[in-house]
């Protein structure tokens, strides 16, 4: 039964997911360090890596357990809807009654508990007793972060059959995760950090599309109107090429705004597999085949995220 839970996880999403946290994470440690009154003065001279920092691994624990919740919620919702019945790839554990309805949903239930919890922490060391204001907003986005992740499949309402997933994706995925983890250290906002925030949006919306675009035939059947469905394929690989090429537009802007060093162009290597993705996209005719690029589109994402963030950080 533990199996089952373990592929209703889906760890293999798990790197795409806390990719906004490692870049928020890297900026906002730094800036942490250089701009208070710590015993180290200059992060040039010991700064503590972000691996020793308590928010930024309860901010991962905080990230990954929302996706699970997300992945435990999509596998509920497509489930007793029969979307996922005839569905490409990996077996949903809900559809093929490895996990029934209500066993799902008192997981999911749990998850929440529990990420929520740890939430709790993370708010806590972050902003202590002192920014009570900061600590609302962010167990308010943690809420919401719940509501959304169950939301995507579950209900009459689910925005994820309305086409909204990729609006959803980019700003939790993107924007929330580079800007919320960076205001975690820094209690401020920088507006050049929403650039690699938007880079780390759009490839996270691009695992997304290219997810529904390899089960476009199936969700056009089930009424599930992704935005996939409602572009058409030949348009959706064009919206396609826009989140890949945007992305690297948006981080080489931030690298041209802040630096002067080549050593901060690392996190090109990562955009090589992603860029070659465009060209396997372009070529597709047999949507099934859109699988095997999932993997390598969200590892890519995971590589961008570290690549980018000790260019800054070196």
């Amino acid at each position: 039964m533990i199996k089952n839970y373990i592929k209703a996880a889906r760890l293999r999403t798990l790197p795409l997911s806390v990719s906004g946290i490692i870049i928020g994470s890297f900026f906002g440690n730094e800036y942490y360090y250089q701009n208070t009154n710590s015993l180290i003065t200059s992060c040039d001279v010991g700064c503590p890596t972000i691996l020793q920092s308590p928010i930024f691994w309860l901010a991962i624990l905080t990230t990954i357990g929302f996706q699970v919740l997300s992945n435990f919620a999509n596998d509920y919702g497509d489930g007793i809807k029969g979307t996922d019945d005839n569905r490409k790839g990996e077996v949903r554990m809900v559809s093929s009654g490895s996990i029934t309805p209500k066993q799902m949903k008192l997981a999911m239930a749990i998850t929440s508990i529990a990420t929520l919890s740890i939430a709790l922490g993370l708010i806590y060391i972050a902003f202590g007793k002192e920014n009570f204001g900061f600590s609302v907003l962010f167990f308010l986005l943690g809420i919401a972060s719940i509501v959304a992740a169950i939301k995507y499949t579950v209900g009459n309402s689910a925005y994820g059959y309305s086409g909204y997933g990729d609006i959803f994706v980019f700003l939790f995925f993107g924007l929330l995760s580079v800007v919320g983890s960076y205001f975690l250290f820094t209690k401020q906002l920088n507006f050049q950090i929403f650039l690699p925030a938007i880079s780390i949006g759009l490839l996270s919306t691009a695992v997304l599309n290219l997810n529904n675009m390899r089960d476009q035939i199936e969700d056009k059947k089930a009424l599930k109107n992704t935005l996939v469905v409602k572009l058409g394929n030949k348009k959706a690989k064009m919206y396609h090429y826009f989140l890949i090429i945007g992305a690297l537009i948006s981080a080489i802007i931030y690298v041209q705004l802040n630096y002067n060093s080549s050593k901060q162009y690392f996190f090109l290597v990562a955009f090589i597999p992603l860029l070659m993705n465009i060209v396997v996209v372009a070529k597709n005719n047999t949507f099934s085949e859109l699988d095997n690029e999932l993997k390598k589109v969200a590892l890519s994402t995971f590589l961008f995220a570290i690549l980018f963030g000790l260019g800054h950080v070196l």
